[in-house]
């Protein structure tokens, strides 16, 4: 596949409680896991970031418990406007390139956290796919989750659920699942 663009894979992290206390639409952005990936599947880069939350900054026990998250993780971070100059800059490292997310949630997310704090998308100059669309048309398959859908394919979830990198890393593995890349034998690998 010479000539073919990277792709570009997000996952997010957000506030989130068990109880109903935090409306799918107040939830803010706490990790950014981006992870560029080259035509025959290698990872050629990878961003991570904390974001420090602004109108909920207090993580509830749920939210820590589920991500690994600690409330000194951010705390100690920036807001979503200075994160997403980092996470605007990343996005131009390819020409010709587009972004993908496991579902729309991604999406939607970094257009509600730009609306909020009032800054661009920094994805904006891309193209968005929706990899758990792609990977269940793939399969002729209803729509799953990315923990499911590594099951289904055999492979072990690596790194840690919920962790916006490990979650980035563990869709961009399932890519040639999707039809988008030819699958690696990385047996040969050393």
């Amino acid at each position: 596949m010479p000539g073919t663009p990277p792709i570009l894979i997000l996952d997010l992290e957000a506030t989130c409680a068990d109880d109903g206390s935090i409306a799918p639409e107040e939830m803010e952005i706490i990790e950014v896991g981006a992870v560029w990936v080259s035509a025959d599947g290698r990872v050629l880069d990878t961003l991570q970031c904390f974001v420090r939350p602004k109108m909920r900054p207090q993580l509830t026990g749920f939210c820590m418990a589920l991500t690994k998250i600690d409330q000194s993780d951010v705390d100690a971070a920036q807001p979503w406007a200075a994160i997403a100059t980092h996470l605007a800059d990343f996005a131009r490292r390819y020409e010709g390139a587009c972004w993908a997310s496991w579902g729309a949630y991604d999406r939607l997310q970094v257009a509600r956290e730009c609306a909020r704090h009032a800054v661009a998308n920094p994805l904006a100059q891309l193209p968005h796919m929706n990899l758990k669309a792609t990977f269940a048309k793939a399969r002729r398959i209803k729509q799953v989750g990315m923990m499911t859908a590594l099951k289904i394919v055999g492979m072990p979830l690596e790194g840690t659920h919920h962790r916006a990198l490990s979650d980035a890393l563990n869709v961009a593995r399932l890519l040639p699942f999707c039809g988008l890349l030819a699958p690696v034998n990385r047996a040969n690998e050393r």
